[in-house]
């Protein structure tokens, strides 16, 4: 069987370095095009105004003797030319008609023939070169017309002054970057240090220190922090209320543990049938009682369990009172009591979930049944705006000192009674608190209500 290879993941500095180094990567790119385009424009505007000083240098020595053009060629229209030594010259003088009066034979584009003037691009000698034609007008009495002069240079020069203007300027522009991406890894470095802190300080604290860290960070990184400090506060939560459990767990079943094991030890030794008979009895109250406090202590742990984990949906409360009446075990609790389901047509939903609504419905139910008298009655429905959940019995209910018990640790005598007083609605109170609603327990004249009260919640939330 082969095993799975798994990268080594890259650091979060080495990604955020790369995407930097890219960005100048395209930046660099970018102004090499542009100091290429810019060095060829240059050079171009340059020699162009070489080849327009040469030409007109040229056609400012254009005489008319006899009627006939003669051209005397300038000194200075060649010295201008020659700042390119590399370059080969072409010229040539037109006269009307597109005679050719002196210099090479060189083609001019129609359009240029008859504006007069302009640049234009063609080869000479093989190579690809630049020109410019210029007009010289006359308009005397035996002459009269426009002379053509037309100045043409290959571009070596040119080129050469362009790839010139680009090497200087990304030589500047790389020095530039280096000085960015080093200036970019410094700041990468301290915009990293927080993380190194939150590392630090989770790598040295207690494995039972949940309080929440108070390191400085900046506010992309406050996001993170708070939700680890949400994390470790639900996780405090979770292990407190686990430690409780099992600490009360504790508590609450040693007494009857101990009981059973001397009523046993007494009816083993018993010799009287009679004795024997009651001493079982006793026993069979005390198993009875035991399991009744070890399925409240489980739906605890449950509801400590979910309260924090599980998805919270929208819920109709009407469903939750119909489903604790249709699980029956009111039967076995108390045979023979009567319980009525009371609720309306109109939903009660609530955003909650399912399971531990249900377990709560199910402690106050048999918090009813067994410390209750009479009728008991389980409705859901709206009051006030709220959601309601609630069970009612005929009796007075708890009196005012187990009240004021309710929610608390080791609330029960298990020495002395053998039964929970309040467990169940301990139970109720943590869904509630888990929910963001609130447990009242109403004593009345007409008997004890123990009401789960809830927020609403709309349909499709």
């Amino acid at each position: 069987m082969v095993e799975a290879v798994h990268a080594t993941p890259r650091s979060l500095r080495l990604r955020v370095a790369m995407g930097v180094l890219s960005l100048l990567s395209v930046g660099g790119i970018v102004v090499a095009l542009a100091s290429f385009a810019y060095g060829r424009q240059a050079a171009r505007e340059a020699y162009d105004r070489l080849l327009v000083g040469a030409a007109n240098d040229i056609a400012e020595a254009i005489a008319v003797i006899d009627g006939v053009p003669v051209v005397d060629l300038p000194v200075s229209a060649f010295d201008l030319l020659a700042l390119a030594p590399d370059d080969r010259i072409s010229y040539s003088v037109r006269g009307p008609g597109g005679v050719l009066l002196t210099g090479y034979d060189q083609s001019v584009p129609g359009s240029i023939s008859a504006a007069g003037q302009g640049f234009f691009d063609s080869t000479f000698g093989g190579e690809r070169a630049r020109f410019v034609t210029v007009p010289r007008r006359f308009a005397e009495r035996d002459f009269s017309g426009t002379l053509l002069v037309t100045v043409g240079q290959t571009l070596n020069a040119r080129n050469a002054m362009a790839l010139g203007l680009t090497r200087d300027a990304l030589v500047v522009a790389g020095l530039a970057g280096l000085a960015l991406l080093g200036f970019a890894f410094w700041v990468i470095d301290r915009a990293m240090r927080p993380l190194s802190d939150i590392a630090r300080d989770l790598a040295g604290r207690d494995p039972h220190d949940l309080t929440p860290m108070d390191t400085a960070v900046p506010a992309e990184m406050a996001v993170m922090v708070g939700a680890m400090n949400g994390f470790m506060r639900r996780l405090e939560r979770q292990i407190t209320a686990m430690r409780n459990l099992i600490s009360d767990t504790a508590h609450q079943l040693r007494t009857p543990v101990a009981a059973l094991r001397v009523q046993a030890e007494l009816a083993a030794e018993e010799s009287d049938p009679a004795k024997t008979r009651q001493m079982l009895d006793r026993i069979a109250g005390r198993s009875r009682s035991l399991g009744d406090l070890l399925d409240q202590m489980l739906s605890r742990a449950l509801v400590i369990h979910r309260t924090d984990s599980a998805r919270r949906v929208v819920l109709d409360l009407r469903d939750i009172a119909l489903e604790v009446i249709e699980r029956r075990d009111h039967e076995l609790v108390a045979p023979g009591r009567e319980v009525v389901l009371q609720i309306g047509d109109a939903p009660v939903l609530v955003l909650a979930d399912e399971l531990s609504l249900s377990e709560a419905a199910k402690n106050l139910l048999g918090n009813a049944l067994r410390h209750g008298a009479g009728r008991v009655q389980v409705g859901a429905g709206v009051e006030a705006g709220q959601a309601v959940l609630w069970v009612r019995d005929a009796g007075p209910g708890p009196d005012a000192q187990t009240l004021a018990r309710i929610g608390q640790r080791f609330e029960r005598n298990a020495a002395s009674r053998g039964q929970s007083a309040g467990l169940g609605l301990s139970i109720a109170r943590a869904v509630a608190d888990a929910f963001g609603g609130q447990l009242a327990l109403e004593p009345g004249a007409d008997g004890f209500r123990a009401a789960l009260i809830l927020p609403l919640a709309e349909a499709g939330t």
